[in-house]
């Protein structure tokens, strides 16, 4: 009697702990599945917003404005791509374009800047936003002369010829996340209307800046002389054209 006894204690004790091996390990399966979705959402955030301001945003409910007083903006427009695309099958002309910003994501990572976002066919970035190892000004033009090499060997792969026009201001900037869903990170205020419009009114294949970025770049850059251009809602503007890195650069 005594041994039956002790062996219905020893099956219900073993099959209690065999309950609780099962639900420990749907427990963590589940929390498996939860790290992963967890892992994908961060990754999906971090591909719409800078680190940091995903961090603010995770943080908090407050809307996220900031005014930041030194930016370097640059816009870039890829030339009579509407012309060019005609004829393309819609999975051509994405392939296209997802190719080139695809690189252009490639290199402004390599240079530290932030890409900001792409409209259309025009593709924007900027300096400045966030901690960056050195002198994002010189950092912004190296991209720019970065991306026309890329161009120009894309040309060479696909035979489709596309120039680009590329317009860059520096100053203060509003900076903030806009909306609830489909939220963006975007900027704003005179230094982006400046270089929005330089290069809507730009020369394809020049990389042309402001006064204030001519400035602070003299001495890192070979410049043309300056050129009255244009430009709507704010009159005639001196802009300069980058020609290429000074032969004895001086150091940040």
């Amino acid at each position: 009697m005594d041994t039956a006894v002790s062996m219905i204690v020893y099956l219900l004790l073993r099959q209690s702990a065999l309950q609780k091996q099962k639900a420990q390990a749907r427990i963590e399966a589940t929390n498996t599945r939860l790290q992963i979705e967890q892992d994908r959402s961060e990754h999906l955030l971090l591909n719409i917003l800078p680190a940091p301001i995903a961090t603010r945003l995770k943080s908090s409910n407050q809307t996220i404005a900031d005014g930041i007083p030194d930016v370097s903006v640059m816009f870039v427009d890829i030339v009579n791509f509407t012309r060019v695309a005609e004829g393309m099958p819609p999975q051509q002309v994405f392939a296209m374009l997802n190719r080139i910003f695809s690189a252009f994501d490639e290199l402004a990572e390599k240079h530290s800047l932030e890409k900001i976002k792409t409209i259309g066919d025009a593709y924007m970035v900027a300096g400045g936003l966030n901690h960056h190892p050195g002198n994002y000004s010189v950092a912004i033009v190296e991209l720019a002369f970065d991306m026309q090499a890329q161009l120009r060997s894309d040309i060479q792969v696909t035979g489709i010829e596309l120039d680009i026009r590329i317009g860059i201001a520096t100053g203060s900037v509003v900076a903030g996340v806009v909306g609830k869903k489909k939220f963006i990170y975007d900027l704003w205020g005179d230094t982006v209307n400046t270089a929005s419009r330089i290069t809507g009114e730009g020369i394809p294949g020049a990389i042309l800046v402001d006064a204030a970025t001519h400035q602070r770049l003299d001495q890192h850059f070979d410049f043309e002389v300056p050129r009255p251009l244009q430009l709507k809602g704010k009159g005639t503007l001196d802009v300069y054209r980058v020609t290429g890195p000074k032969t004895s650069r001086t150091q940040d």
